[in-house]
């Protein structure tokens, strides 16, 4: 098993900057491919970023590329998400997604490959 705990959410204006951050524990944190995700309302839950076991690889979707910059630190079992740039479209739920592999492909992007969710954290972005 594994506890992911996000935090990090708030209020900010467009051009505005947040850093959210996911605390894990439970499980060997070195082993997980980790990720971002993201739920607007009345919208399907979205891929945002996804980093490999060792923070080496990254992927991110197009809407945030350039903007948003993920990371991790194995030793503290900390996954980051930088957003700069926000615009008012990145306003929704932002989750933190762990799943138990070492690979690093495209089904990074999928959520079904994910097995471990947080609870979610708010981003509200004003005009």
């Amino acid at each position: 098993q594994v506890q992911l705990v996000e935090s990090g959410g708030g209020l900010v204006q467009a051009g505005g900057s947040l850093r959210l951050s996911c605390a894990a524990s439970g499980r060997d944190f070195s082993m997980l491919t980790m990720a971002w995700f993201r739920q607007a309302p009345g919208k399907e839950r979205e891929f945002v970023a996804a980093i490999s076991w060792s923070g080496g690889s990254t992927s991110y979707a197009d809407p945030v590329k350039g903007r948003f910059t993920v990371s991790r630190d194995n030793p503290t079992n900390s996954l980051w998400t930088q957003m700069n740039s926000l615009k008012p479209e990145d306003t929704a739920v932002y989750y933190c997604a762990a799943r138990p592999t070492t690979a690093f492909d495209p089904t990074v992007r999928d959520k079904r490959r994910y097995i471990y969710w947080g609870q979610g954290t708010q981003v509200t972005v004003s005009s």
